[in-house]
């Protein structure tokens, strides 16, 4: 760092009795900073006067014995304030360490009046893309020295470290973005625009040559990178395995090789193969080695898996090989500049909006994808991201129609080798563009999948609590006619009710004829185009069924009117133009009288089987102890579900813990906090990218989570790992796709609980116990507190089919919790 920057710090940390703004002082570490070098530190105990409890003692490692022989504060306050009086206060959370301090030296005669910057703030702003700003997380990332966290003086100089990374990161951006940023800098809690201030004094505005700056809106943007020229893979598999430096698998060798055979099928090829050999590899590997491939499009389930594949296998392959691969999304990913430009043009009293509004100028500086998913944080306020994220359409006249990510992104997906997309998009995009797949390889992963994403996009679904606030703001603001008035108050009734219905009839359909004044009241609507083009949709004569569904957050409920076609979508419909079609899945055949290219709507299908081998690193267990689903309260299942992770915790190990019900999984969140319990849970602490990252770095042992941590999401990195299924993933027989199903079923004779409902619930089950089962040395006890597979009539099938790979055994839970101990234990 240059010694431009002539700001004095002292950067602070405190240990303390507690949080809480009533404690005591029991450590500090003082490190004083001037040009970017350390001019001076001071560290001291504290004898506080009264005992530690044992959360502090474990947290920092202070005795009550050592804290006996420290000096009292009133000892060293003069000397404190001496050091810092003239300086700015810089502390990692400042609010807490700041206030303390400042209270402390009060008490003793000293008044500290020093201007206060928070690391905390500045690293929100400057690392837009990380999940969170502990410091421990931050040492990692940008590798701070932190040996022994927790101990004031070495969190004071990590946090010293953290400040001069923050200056050169502020340094090193262009001049224009860091006066755009200054323009929002009042917004910040504390001075901390000191900070940046200093780092650029005499910096240039020149721009250097990796940006763009858009002149008319002062915004600057990477240019985007070209693509590498390929290098050529290897015929053979096991060479390319060990130039990615990693080891061959016998059962992924079987694999490449049924890849490479079906290649030279013109029939669509359905190859099943077991979880966890590492199939992504074994089907990209293979089809990147043949010289007739030219293009290639991978679909996978979700948005989580495709970003797990573009920040593994992708990253891996393109580092390699120079592969190119391109992520593509639906444009709402995407940032829309011409809606990000026009916040900038306002002025927001929300803090957290003008904040964000900074992260987005550096993250500008830095994204190659202007996919909003790279800000890790966004749902901490996801009204504003609804705001400037894409709808698909660009004006002629824009600013940034020749920048606009959106665009590029279609651009990429035309010249990218490799294309990953997610199951629903590909069928958005197929549709919207029947040359999309023209005269390339398809790859359809987890194809037994697809069966749920056709039926999601036969559907579609409006928001009837973001509707029912627009319709309250038009009334109270918006100055309708008379007439507008009368028909918005009509639609706000028709929709209220429908909701209160709901509340009282969950299960409750409807056909077009009880819809009939709510779709009439739309046509009539003039003037409100946003509510016309929300609903007008669900005047299709496609439509022909209707329902509702509500969403369960933690603070508020969203309901969804939903429609849905009457017949079943076959994928056949879009697939004559691709080259050649692979379908992986975990099963071909999902019963026995019905398989996936069934309810795929597929004819010309080869199928290929692999051999499917015991697995003895993973067992389950039964829990026979769990109160009966169906016989008890909800609540009361809940409480028993929380009970048994509770003592799980006790086992120190890694405990990943799935339900199908959003509303269960807060319900036992929930009592995990009242019983202290640290975990981390799906959408309350963040996306489920986000918190599976922070749960495989070790941050807490126990997940919470759904949807897609059913399959396709690989948790290799835990050795030993318990795996807790709350309940049995069956269908609701009251969905509507359930009852299309029974349509379909009925008309061949057939029972759809047996012959599709039973099959795919088994077949999720083993999916999910696969997603703890990626390596060989890895082990993983599996707990099904879900008991009525021991009562029911279709539990002799269940517990045959499960226990054909797997061990499975019926238990108590306190004998569980005693036999996984030893389990775990065993070398694999």
């Amino acid at each position: 760092m240059s010694e431009k920057n002539t700001n004095k710090y002292a950067i602070v940390d405190l240990e303390a009795t507690s949080a809480s703004s009533m404690a005591s002082i029991i450590q500090v570490g003082i490190v004083i900073m001037q040009n970017g070098q350390v001019i001076d530190e001071f560290a001291s105990d504290v004898n506080p006067h009264q005992k530690l409890d044992d959360h502090i003692i474990h947290l920092t490692g202070i005795t009550d014995q050592q804290l006996a022989q420290a000096p009292d504060f009133s000892e060293i306050a003069r000397k404190i304030f001496d050091l810092i009086e003239d300086c700015i206060f810089v502390a990692h959370n400042v609010k807490f360490d700041a206030n303390l301090l400042s209270e402390a030296l009060f008490m003793e005669g000293y008044e500290l009046r020093t201007p206060r910057v928070d690391t905390v703030e500045l690293a929100q702003v400057f690392y837009p893309t990380l999940e969170h700003y502990k410091l421990s997380h931050l040492s990692k990332v940008l590798n701070l020295d932190l040996a022994q966290a927790h101990t004031a003086i070495e969190d004071a100089r990590a946090t010293g470290q953290l400040l001069f990374h923050l200056m050169d990161k502020i340094a090193s951006l262009p001049r224009q973005t860091i006066d755009l940023l200054l323009t929002f800098s009042d917004n910040l809690l504390f001075e901390s625009e000191l900070v940046i201030r200093d780092a650029i004094r005499g910096q240039k505005h020149e721009l250097a040559k990796e940006y763009i700056m858009l002149e008319e809106s002062g915004i600057v943007l990477r240019k985007p990178l070209t693509y590498k020229n390929e290098r050529k893979l290897s015929q053979d598999f096991e060479t390319n395995i060990a130039l990615l430096g990693l080891e061959t698998r016998p059962k992924q060798e079987k694999f490449a090789e049924a890849v490479r055979k079906e290649l030279d099928n013109t029939d669509i090829s359905m190859i099943q193969a077991q979880t966890g050999i590492g199939k992504t590899y074994g089907y990209l590997l293979t089809i990147l080695a043949q010289a007739n491939v030219d293009k290639v499009v991978v679909a996978v389930p979700t948005k989580l898996l495709q970003n797990q594949i573009m920040s593994q296998e992708a990253k891996s392959l393109a580092e390699i090989f120079n592969i190119n691969f391109h992520s593509l999304k639906g444009p709402q990913n995407y940032i829309k500049l011409d809606a990000f430009y026009q916040t900038l043009l306002r002025q927001d009293s929300n803090r957290l909006v003008n904040r964000y509004k900074m992260q987005l100028l550096v993250w500008l500086t830095d994204t190659e994808t202007g996919d909003l998913d790279e800000i890790r944080q966004k749902q901490r306020y996801m009204a504003y991201f609804d705001e400037i994220k894409h709808d698909g359409k660009l004006k002629a006249d824009s600013l940034f129609k020749d920048y606009d990510f959106w665009q590029q992104s279609y651009q990429k997906a035309k010249e990218a080798k490799v294309v990953v997309t997610n199951h629903a998009y590909l069928l958005t995009r197929m549709e919207d563009d029947h040359d999309f797949v023209r005269g390339k390889t398809l790859v359809i992963d987890e194809g037994q999948k697809m069966v749920l994403a056709l039926e999601q996009f036969s559907r579609y679904q409006v928001n009837l609590t973001s509707l029912l606030q627009q319709i309250h703001r038009i009334l109270d603001h918006g100055n309708p006619s008379l007439l507008q008035q009368r028909l918005l108050e009509n639609l706000q009734f028709e929709i209220s009710h429908l909701i209160q219905e709901h509340q009282q009839f969950p299960q409750k359909q409807y056909n077009r004829q009880q819809l009939d004044c709510l779709l009439q009241t739309i046509t009539e609507l003039e003037g409100e185009s946003g509510l016309v083009k929300m609903l007008s949709p669900l005047q299709t004569p496609l439509y022909s069924h209707f329902w509702l569904e509500t969403d369960y957050y933690q603070e508020h409920r969203v309901s969804y009117l939903k429609a849905s076609r009457q017949e079943l979508l076959k994928l056949s419909a879009y697939l004559p133009s691709a080259q050649k079609v692979l379908i992986v899945s975990a099963t071909i055949d999902i019963g026995p009288e019905v398989d996936v290219a069934d309810l795929l709507g597929l004819n010309q299908v080869h199928k290929v089987s692999l051999p499917m081998d015991n697995l003895l690193n993973q067992a389950i267990w039964i829990d026979q102890s769990m109160p009966m689903i169906g016989v008890v309260s909800e609540e009361d299942y809940d409480k028993a579900v929380a009970k048994r992770l509770q003592k799980l915790t006790k086992t120190e190990y890694p405990i990943l813990v799935l339900f199908t019900s959003r509303k269960s999984m807060l319900a036992v969140s929930d009592l995990l906090d009242l019983q202290e319990v640290h975990h981390l849970t799906q959408e309350k602490n963040g996306t489920a990218f986000n918190v599976k990252k922070r749960f495989d770095r070790g941050e807490t042992n126990m997940l919470l989570g759904m949807g897609s941590f059913w399959e396709g999401v690989d948790f290799a990195q835990q050795d030993r790992v318990i795996e807790v299924i709350a309940r049995l993933p069956f269908d609701n027989p009251k969905d509507p796709f359930y009852q299309k199903l029974e349509s379909w079923f009925s008309k061949q004779g057939k029972h759809t609980f047996n012959s599709y409902s039973l099959p795919m619930t088994i077949l999720r089950f083993k999916q999910a116990i696969g997603r703890s089962q990626r390596r060989p040395d890895q082990r993983s006890a599996i707990l099904l507190l879900d008991n009525r597979p021991l009562v029911k009539s279709y539990g002799k099938l269940f517990l045959k089919e499960v226990s054909q790979e797997i061990s499975l055994e019926r238990t108590k839970f306190k004998t569980f919790n005693e036999d996984i101990q030893t389990f775990l234990q065993k070398e694999s």
